[in-house]
């Protein structure tokens, strides 16, 4: 029963998908973020589905390729966007580090914010458009890995604080066997990536490489991740992986 209630709290507050409620405890969210890489297989699922339908209802590319960039922010609710508009916001400031923690505090979305959303969307809406095939293995791994990556950063990276979401679940979290369980399922999305082609290794790689940058940018600017910079980091993993495929 405490695995169907990790399951629900992972994707309660993870999605905007619905969910039977559960009140949060120390048991089920030991192991919640073992949880997360689910949810970025059911955004894969979907957008194959969503793919299928568009091809069978012969939908003209550029529709079908803006709903390859709106299941994801749906299926999430836009939380991991609004870390990514925080983030860029901060960065934008080249304030000292305690000034940027502040900065991702603030509620109001700034100017820096707004034109990196913009400039991601259309960079997104561009890639997806322009894939001609999208298979179901290379959607569910390179959105499952994201993830994994994600949650392994709240196991093993500093944290920037004591407080918000990211302290709250690395506090729960049984971080060594959670940490070792999402290092081996970013392990096997990556060689599912692999075992699709040179186009998998590519992203899969792509994808380890941001992380590396994540982990150097966060420390460097912030002292440490913060919620904020987890969802930077999904986002722009995720694009990456995404423009990759679409060069192959």
């Amino acid at each position: 029963m405490w695995m169907i209630e990790t399951v629900i709290v992972a994707f309660s507050m993870f999605s905007a998908l619905p969910m039977p409620e559960k009140n949060w405890n120390e048991k089920n969210m030991r192991y919640a973020m073992c949880a997360f890489p689910l949810i970025g297989a059911v955004i894969g699922l979907a957008m194959r589905g969503w793919a299928a339908a568009a091809g069978g209802l012969h939908f003209p590319e550029l529709v079908r390729g803006a709903g390859f960039c709106l299941i994801p922010l749906i299926v999430t609710g836009g939380i991991h966007m609004d870390g990514f508009a925080d983030t860029w916001d901060a960065l934008a400031s080249h304030a000292p580090a305690e000034k940027k923690l502040q900065i991702l505090k603030d509620p109001h979305i700034g100017a820096f914010g707004v034109i990196h959303i913009g400039m991601y969307l259309i960079a997104g809406f561009a890639v997806w458009t322009s894939l001609d095939t999208v298979k179901v293995l290379p959607l569910v791994f390179m959105f499952s890995l994201s993830r994994s990556l994600s949650g392994l950063a709240v196991t093993r990276f500093p944290l920037a604080k004591n407080t918000g979401l990211v302290h709250t679940f690395a506090s729960a979290a049984d971080k060594r066997r959670a940490g070792g369980v999402l290092a081996v399922l970013a392990a096997l999305c990556s060689a599912g990536l692999c075992l699709c082609g040179w186009s998998g290794v590519c992203m899969a790689a792509a994808a380890w490489a941001v992380f590396a940058w994540y982990y150097r940018m966060a420390k460097k600017e912030f002292g440490g991740i913060t919620g904020d910079l987890a969802g930077w980091f999904l986002a722009t993993a995720e694009l990456a992986m995404a423009a990759v495929w679409c060069v192959f």
